[in-house]
C-alpha cells in the first residue's frame, strides 16, 4: 500500500491531506495593481474593473483588441482570477426584458412546485431556473437575440476559451434572508467528491479550469447588504484547490479574507471556475438579488462520435448479469465493461428533472448500472430504470 508520505512526493497525484493552508495563504496574499493591467479602469477590493464604454471605444484597433483579450486571460490564469465589466450592457432594456421572462418562469415554477435544488445552497434560500438559456430562447427569441448579442460576452469568452465556445445559463434569485453558499470551486472538478477528485491526475486538475468560464450578470442593483458573490482573489492559482475547498481551515480562511463587490444592474463579473467563491447572504428585507449565471464551455470538451449509450447498456446488462452470476467475470471486470459502455459523467443533464439534490451531481448511467448489477435487478427493471433516467436528462 502506498503511504501518505510516499504519495505526497509524487507530483502526479494530489491528495486531500497534502493541502496546506500556509502555502495557500502565501499564494493568495497578493496585491493587484493597474501597472500590470493597463487597460483596466481601476482596482477595487483587489479586483480588476473595466469600464465597458471605454472598452468598446478601443475595439476599433485590432492590436488593442488582442491586447485586451490577453490581459483578461492573464487576469483569469495568473492574476486575481476575476474581472468586473462595469456597464456590460449598454442598453438596459435588454436586461429588463430578460428579467421579465425570468420572473414569469419563476412564478410558473412556484405554481407547479418545480425547479429549485442547488449545488451549494440550502433549499428555499433561492429560486433557480435551470437551462435558462433554452427557456428564454424558446419563449421569446427576440428577447434572447437582444440579450445575447452582447459584445462583452463574446470578447471575454474568446479571451479564455477561444472561438466556438458554447453558452449555458442558470438564473439564481437569492431571496431576502437567504443564507450564503459555502465557498467552493465550480464545474468540472468542483462538482465531484474528494475521493473521486483524488483519482484524477494532477494535470487534469490544471486542465479543468481552462475548459469553462463562469460569469454572472446583475439583473438588479446589488448593494453589499443584498449579498453579491464573495470571492477570494488569486485562490485559483492553488494547485490542490479542488481538494482544499472542502476542508474547514480553507473555509475559515475564505470567511476571513474574501472580498465582495457591489454591482449595478447590467454589470457582469467573469471568473476562473477554480476561484474560491460563494453567493453571499441576502441581509436585505426587500431585494430579490437576481443574477443570470453564465457557464461558457470550451468547444473541445466533446467526443467525436454520437453514441446511444442507453441502447448499449440495455443490450449489455443481461450478458453481464449472466457472466457475473456464473463466475465468468469478476465485479472489477464487470465495472470495466460498464465504464466502456455507459456514461460515467453526470452532465449535461436537465437539472429541472434530474437535480443535484442530496449531492453535487445527479446519478450517472454507470452508477445506476453498477447498482442494478450488485442488487441483481431483473432485465425489465433495469431497462425501465435507465430509460427513465434518460428521459429525465433530456430537455
Amino acid at each position: 500500500m502506498t503511504t501518505q508520505s510516499q504519495r505526497s512526493v509524487n507530483p502526479y497525484w494530489l491528495v486531500q491531506d497534502d493541502c496546506r493552508i500556509d502555502e495557500f495563504a502565501r499564494l493568495v496574499d497578493r496585491a493587484t495593481t493597474l501597472r500590470d493591467y493597463p487597460l483596466a479602469t481601476e482596482v477595487r477590493a483587489n479586483v480588476l474593473v473595466y469600464d465597458c464604454e471605454a472598452v468598446r471605444r478601443s475595439l476599433a484597433s485590432d492590436d488593442v483588441r488582442k491586447a485586451l483579450l490577453a490581459e483578461w486571460g492573464e487576469a483569469f490564469m495568473h492574476g486575481p482570477g476575476l474581472i468586473v465589466l462595469s456597464g456590460a450592457f449598454s442598453r438596459l432594456d435588454a436586461v429588463d426584458a430578460a428579467t421579465r421572462v425570468f420572473q414569469e418562469l419563476i412564478t410558473e415554477q412556484r405554481a407547479q412546485s418545480t425547479g429549485g435544488g442547488d449545488h451549494f445552497a440550502k433549499p428555499g434560500a433561492n429560486d433557480r431556473i435551470w437551462n435558462a438559456l433554452e427557456k428564454l430562447c424558446l419563449r421569446e427569441p427576440a428577447v434572447f437575440a437582444a440579450y445575447y448579442a452582447n459584445d462583452m460576452f463574446a470578447l471575454v469568452s474568446e479571451a479564455w476559451l477561444g472561438p466556438a465556445y458554447q453558452i449555458t445559463s442558470q438564473v439564481n434569485v437569492v431571496n431576502p434572508g437567504g443564507d450564503a453558499q459555502l465557498p467552493h470551486r465550480d464545474y468540472h472538478l468542483g462538482f465531484q467528491t474528494p475521493d473521486l477528485i483524488e483519482r484524477y491526475p494532477a494535470h487534469v486538475h490544471r486542465l479543468s479550469p481552462v475548459l469553462t468560464l463562469q460569469g454572472a450578470v446583475a439583473h438588479c442593483d446589488m448593494p453589499l447588504h443584498s449579498g453579491p458573490t464573495l470571492y477570494l482573489p488569486y485562490s485559483q492559482t492553488y494547485g490542490p484547490g479542488y481538494l482544499a475547498w472542502q476542508r474547514p481551515e480553507f473555509r475559515e480562511y475564505f470567511d476571513r479574507y474574501h472580498v465582495q463587490l457591489p454591482l449595478k444592474r447590467g454589470d457582469a463579473v467573469f471568473f476562473n471556475p477554480a476561484l474560491f467563491h460563494a453567493a453571499g447572504s441576502n441581509c436585505s428585507t426587500d431585494i430579490y438579488r437576481s443574477a443570470n449565471l453564465l457557464q461558457i464551455s470550451s468547444a473541445y470538451g466533446r467526443a467525436m462520435e454520437s453514441v446511444d449509450r442507453v441502447r448499449m447498456s440495455i443490450a449489455l446488462y443481461p450478458v453481464l448479469r449472466s457472466l457475473r452470476t456464473d463466475g465468468l467475470l469478476s465485479d472489477m471486470e464487470c465495472a470495466n465493461a460498464i465504464a466502456a459502455c455507459a456514461e460515467g459523467y453526470s452532465f449535461p443533464t436537465n437539472l429541472d428533472r434530474d437535480p443535484p439534490l442530496g449531492g453535487l451531481a445527479p446519478q450517472t448511467q454507470q452508477a445506476l448500472m453498477l447498482k442494478a448489477l450488485h442488487e441483481d435487478w431483473d432485465v425489465p427493471t433495469f431497462s425501465a430504470a435507465i430509460e427513465a433516467q434518460a428521459r429525465r436528462r433530456a430537455t
